[in-house]
């Protein structure tokens, strides 16, 4: 878009004020610069008409080459960023001068130099600053008309160019300026996307390859132990640890897909069989994934919460026995995983920032500390959805916890 109003088909956007980029930005912006040029034509009118000495009408027409050399240098040449620097007031001001001297020595017919002065105002200047200099601008243009004797009809004509002309041109370098913000805006929020979707795949691998791993390692170990005297029951474990592989490499797949959403029920029987051969006694009894009032979200936060303290509870607790449970506790379902053991030796890790994350983004919480037993006490809460809440409690068989 060139500073004259138009704009510039091109592969590109081309901000108002910048120099153009190419060959064909700069030909287009050339094109439409000449042929609003031709407004000029009344000060060249007045030079050809024979009313000014040959002195004055030499000076005219240098001061007219120095007035559309400033113009175009103003034109092509780039703005600095975020603000006009000292060449552009230059321009600005050269403009400007050279405006009101030329129509104090050749008359009212120069009046029209200040209708570029004011759409050059509009481009060079911030915002703010224009639409104060753009009113002056027209009031000189009435002062200098009156005094140079100037035409009703003509003078009337000049001061609303000089306003409308300046008016239009700072409300399309808005529009550009604007444009340009909503591409910044756009291109950060692609960016937070970006990063929020490297997040969440970090957190899914980590959850997701932690807890396979780990049972990699615990049933490798079995069936190391297991050789040679037992080999029927080292074949059964590299068959699960075949099994386990398998499935996480269809859980990685899923989860770099953004597929993948673990169910409760899924993860309460994969517990009980991580634990069992963790040599862990799983007390699951009061735990079951189905409930009336909880939503996918939720229940997916809590089958990850479940998954990411299973882990923990075999890689780092040292328990003999652990119990899972679920609540409802006021509007919330909890999730209660205690242990007996000496507790995480990196309480803080990125599992459970991770998990605080993922809860967080249904609106629930993590709560980690002592257990009654002297080992981990871990509660995830998510909210129930409650319009069906007394319905389905009764029949999932919940209870409201009392205290």
């Amino acid at each position: 878009m060139d500073s004259s109003g138009n704009t510039t088909a091109d592969g590109g956007h081309m901000m108002i004020g910048e120099a153009p980029q190419n060959r064909r930005q700069t030909l287009a912006k050339a094109c439409l610069s000449v042929l609003y040029l031709t407004y000029l034509v009344f000060a060249v009118h007045d030079l050809t008409g024979g009313r000014h000495s040959p002195a004055a009408t030499v000076l005219g027409w240098c001061g007219l080459a120095v007035f559309v050399t400033l113009y175009l240098v103003m034109l092509f040449a780039p703005r600095p960023r975020p603000g006009p620097g000292r060449r552009q007031f230059g321009l600005l001001a050269g403009l400007f001068t050279l405006s009101v001297i030329m129509v104090f020595t050749l008359g009212e017919a120069w009046l029209t130099l200040l209708v570029y002065v004011s759409i050059s105002s509009a481009v060079l200047l911030p915002i703010r600053w224009a639409w104060r200099a753009i009113p002056v601008l027209g009031l000189l243009s009435l002062g200098l008309g009156l005094l140079k004797g100037a035409e009703g009809s003509g003078l009337l004509l000049i001061i609303t160019a000089t306003l409308l002309g300046g008016a239009a041109m700072a409300a399309v370098v808005q529009m550009g300026r604007t444009m340009h913000e909503l591409r910044e805006a756009r291109a950060t929020v692609a960016h937070l996307a970006a990063n929020e979707e490297r997040l969440r795949l970090a957190r899914d691998l980590h959850d997701l390859l932690g807890h396979s791993l780990s049972l990699i390692t615990l049933k490798s170990e079995l069936a190391g132990r297991m050789l040679p005297d037992h080999p029927e029951q080292a074949a059964q474990q590299v068959a699960d640890i075949e099994r386990v592989g398998r499935q996480a490499l269809v859980d990685v797949r899923e989860a770099v897909s953004g597929f993948r959403r673990p169910t409760l029920d899924g993860e309460l029987a994969g517990a009980r069989t991580a634990l069992a051969a963790a040599g862990v006694t799983a007390d699951l009894g009061r735990a079951s994934g189905r409930h009336p009032d909880l939503a996918p979200d939720a229940e997916g936060a809590l089958a990850w919460a479940l998954r990411e303290a299973v882990t923990n509870v075999i890689r780092h607790s040292g328990a003999r026995r652990c119990e899972v449970t679920l609540t409802e506790s006021g509007d919330h379902l909890r999730l209660t995983v205690t242990d007996d053991g000496e507790g995480p030796h990196h309480p803080h890790g990125n599992g459970l920032t991770g998990l605080s994350e993922r809860l967080a983004l249904t609106d629930g919480h993590l709560e980690t500390g002592r257990g009654p037993n002297g080992g981990v006490r871990l509660r995830a809460y998510v909210p129930l959805v409650r319009p069906a809440a007394e319905r389905g409690r009764a029949e999932a068989g919940y209870a409201p916890e009392t205290g």
